[in-house]
């Protein structure tokens, strides 16, 4: 046996006792010299690194601290948490470049044009540390302290830092590290013994992975709807890192793997140059943890192909991103195939390759500032030889979802420019202010490309993450490539350098008989709930009709009148202004209820009641499903919602509310009580909304009639391949694809919607009968519906024009039930309508429809 590994297992079990015992002479290298005056962790945090498990406030302590001491070292602060936890990185190098940090971040960004000149051998090279996206895998975020004391204090390192700029971030997801550390200190004994059922070692739900809405930061780098992601993302752009370090814990039972990941699974979009630095910049890591013993892989598991993990978005911006993964402790000790891991163990793999990593980075500087060049002035060269130059889009009806992607895309530095004149272009019409061009000659040409590309072909059937995340699909837009710049050909403003949300208007007078609004704006919901808040009469028209001065409203046209308010008529008018100029939507008045079509006491026109949103979380929920739904109506809709805990069915008063929302899960910690309980407040006349599996668990209790049908993966073969059992059946999930379905716009699931085909994201592999009842069937998929992305064959053929969402009827009441996730990620806004469709107009969904 090797002395090394030896040496390795000797600690395991050495920490195997008690991290209690841990010295920091055991993270740090042998061969170093630390300067007096810089702060040692134990100082500030008042236990060595590994002792506890760190939280934020501490982290954010000892980094005031080094920076305050170090004449190395600057301390960035780019945001703020929904919890309000500052979002923080120190930038590390020599006292000479830090004094002139913004010069040498303005002299990166020539590296994106071709025609710069500068000297490539003497830029410092700049490498980006991020650690513990994940809450709970907290051996990054207390990594990062070691990082912070070495690269500050070693003093044989002086000299490369002349030539190296860090940007250390210790905790990209400060909510969820705090959740983490505070479950795992709270039950932290001072002799653990590793057993796997100790409670310390099971979080309970939601866990501590998420941020506060239960997001998985690591899947945000591209949509950016987070401020932990927007904040960091901006960073990015400005500092343009050769090398992003993107520092994860992955399952106990497993040793310790950086990439190259399975190379087969990389996306074209990506050089091959940048697989080649990654497998120089392998060796390095090999080197060092070879020297202290640890065991490691590479090239085996996880992918390159989804650009919005941190490990890859840096792959499309001629950079090299790097994932470590680290067999987790999940506390201070834990039992493993390979013995009992420590949690010092883990910290101290992921220093010693922030220490591998650096000599790469050092020593590969010009080479790797060369690479960045070069893959811009390529990305120039395929630009000459596409046959399109620009890319435009846009909404007639609805400014806010074309304005959140053209948000998206600036915040990822790409050049936009706003239409200001009317354009049809081969029979689609694109409106003056709702429209945005995209020129594809400019340094982000790959990553435009990227997220405009529709995908149906791979070169392997397995992936990490998704396979596909078209934009344009994702926000319902309409999109086209253009042969044309076409910024020569109409109007156009450039809008790269920031783009502010238009504020909605009222159109008459106060003292009108009505007001009106149409729902298609994305913010309709939000105008409607202030509204209904505020005590005014509000309802839904179900039927189109004709103001006197003949402008045409469609169904979900919302009417607002005075009610019962004892409001004045110009208080209620400025309500009505204010409302409109926080939601972007435009209100109108009407003189009088005799209109063309229906009049405005028309029975067809329903009264809404007010909902009263209970959503279930806890033990057997899908908490990133909830927690999308949570951030909907708590970010964007500005609508208050219950969060009940599973376990508070049996004793709630389910009356006090009228609309009941189940997440995706297993919901069989629900007895037979609650499902009664239930299927009553239902029969009462209360819309209950669900997701996913939550409809299976529904329909085998009775309380809605929905029927699945599973695919048939059966097999003639008598023999296959061992050694492709796990791409075989991998094949056969459906880790994330976009399809077609057609939308019934008639029906109220549909209204604020003017085109029947729409796109649907889908996870999974559920597959829904349609009802027997043809009206039950608001949403349904196409008959050839793969628009982009990888399914495999069966799956396929499973899906054509089968549901995707469904109404069933029991009593006075409906349940509605979305198969495919409405609100993927908080970047699906092309579906959140729907979703929010059932839970205000769901009480007005005929009963005959449902049965």
């Amino acid at each position: 046996m090797k002395r090394g590994l030896l040496s390795s297992i000797l600690l395991f079990l050495f920490f195997s006792a008690s991290a209690q015992n841990v010295k920091l002479d055991y993270y740090l290298p042998d061969d170093v010299t630390y300067d007096t005056g810089i702060t040692k962790p134990s100082s500030i945090l008042g236990f060595e690194v590994g002792e506890w498990h760190v939280n934020h406030t501490q982290v954010v302590q000892y980094y005031r601290a080094i920076a305050d001491q170090s004449p190395r070292a600057t301390l960035i602060t780019y945001g703020q948490t929904y919890e309000k936890r500052p979002l923080i990185m120190l930038a590390v190098s020599s006292p000479k470049n830090i004094k002139q940090l913004d010069k040498l971040k303005e002299q990166r960004g020539g590296l994106r044009y071709p025609d710069f000149k500068s000297d490539l051998a003497g830029m410092p090279v700049v490498m980006y540390m991020g650690h513990s996206v994940h809450g709970n895998e907290a051996s990054g975020v207390n990594a990062s302290l070691l990082s912070a004391y070495h690269f500050t204090a070693a003093k044989e390192i002086e000299e490369d830092l002349e030539n190296i700029i860090l940007l250390i971030d210790p905790a990209i997801n400060p909510d969820g590290i705090n959740r983490f550390a505070s479950w795992v200190n709270s039950h932290k004994s001072y002799y653990p013994n590793g057993d796997r059922n100790n409670r310390e070692l099971n979080e309970s739900w939601p866990r501590g992975r998420t941020n506060h809405y239960w997001f998985d930061l690591n899947r945000d780098w591209l949509p950016v709807q987070h401020p932990e992601s927007q904040g960091r993302i901006a960073q990015l752009q400005a500092w343009l890192p050769n090398i992003v370090l993107d520092f994860h814990e992955m399952g106990t039972d497993n040793t310790y793997f950086f990439q190259p990941g399975i190379p087969s699974r990389n996306n074209p979009l990506t050089p091959a140059k940048n697989f080649e630095l990654t497998e120089k910049i392998a060796t390095y890591h090999a080197k060092y943890l070879d020297k202290i013993g640890s065991l490691y892989y590479t090239k085996e598991s996880f992918d390159d192909y989804y650009f919005g993990k941190g490990s890859t978005y840096p792959d499309i911006q001629g950079a090299v991103g790097i994932l470590f993964e680290q067999a987790s402790s999940r506390g201070n000790l834990q039992e493993s195939d390979y013995g009992k891991i420590s949690f010092p163990f883990t910290i101290r793999n992921q220093f010693t390759t922030a220490l591998s990593s650096f000599d790469a980075a050092t020593d590969m500087r010009v080479e790797l500032n060369t690479y960045m060049s070069d893959f811009y002035k390529e990305a120039k060269a395929e630009y000459t030889e596409d046959d399109n130059k620009a890319i435009i889009f846009g909404a007639i009806e609805d400014y806010g979802r074309t304005f959140h992607f053209a948000d998206i895309l600036l915040q990822h530095n790409i050049q936009l420019y706003s239409l200001e004149e009317d354009v049809t272009l081969n029979g689609v019409p694109f409106k003056s202010g709702k429209s945005f061009i995209v020129p594809l000659d400019q340094p982000q040409y790959r990553l435009v490309k990227s997220l405009f590309e529709s995908r149906t072909t791979f070169q392997d059937s397995l992936f990490y993450d998704v396979s596909t995340w078209n934009m344009p699909m994702a926000f319902n837009l309409n999109s086209m490539s253009l042969s044309s710049k076409i910024l020569n050909l109409a109007k156009v403003v450039n809008v790269s350098n920031g783009l502010s949300f238009k504020e909605g208007e009222v159109f008459g007078e106060a003292g009108a008989y009505s007001y009106a609004f149409e729902w298609d704006e994305y913010y309709t919901p939000k105008a409607l709930y202030k509204l209904m808040d505020l005590g005014y009469q509000v309802r839904v028209s179900h039927k189109e009709f004709q103001s006197k001065d003949k402008k045409n409203f469609g169904r979900g046209t919302i009417l607002v009148e005075k009610g019962n308010s004892e409001k004045s008529d110009q208080a209620f008018f400025e309500d009505l202004k204010t409302i409109a100029s926080k939601t972007g939507v435009n209100i109108y008045a009407l003189s009088t209820g005799l209109t063309g079509g229906v009049n405005l006491g028309s029975p067809s026109i329903s009264v809404l009641k007010k909902p009263s949103i209970a959503l279930l979380v806890d033990d057997g929920v899908g908490s990133a499903d909830a927690g999308e739904i949570w951030h909907l109506f708590d970010q964007r809709m500005e609508i208050p919602i219950t969060l009940m805990a599973t376990y508070r069915m049996s004793v709630a008063d389910l009356n006090r509310y009228n609309v009941i929302i189940l997440p995706t899960g297993d919901y069989s910690i629900l007895g037979e009580k609650e499902a009664e309980k239930l299927k009553s407040w239902v029969q009462m006349g209360g819309t209950l909304i669900s997701r996913g599996a939550a409809m299976s668990w529904l329909a085998d209790n009775d309380i809605a009639v929905f029927n699945f049908q599973n695919p048939d993966y059966s097999d003639t073969t008598s023999q296959k391949q061992y050694a492709d059992l796990e791409n075989s059946r991998g094949a056969k999930v459906t880790g994330g694809a976009i399809f077609k379905a057609t939308l019934d716009i008639t029906h109220p699931i549909g209204y604020g919607y003017n085109n029947a085909e729409i796109h649907v994201f889908k996870q999974g592999n559920q597959f829904l009968e349609p009802s027997g009842n043809p009206f039950a069937n608001p949403l349904m998929y196409a008959e050839s519906p793969l628009a982009s992305g990888y399914v495999h064959p069966t799956n396929l053929a499973m899906m054509k024009n089968k549901g995707v969402v469904q109404v069933s009827g029991k009593g006075k009441g409906k349940t509605i039930g979305f198969v495919d996730n409405p609100n993927f990620r908080a970047y699906w806004f092309g579906t959140n309508k729907m979703f929010l469709n059932a839970v205000f107009f769901g009480q007005t969904i005929n009963n005959a429809s449902t049965r």
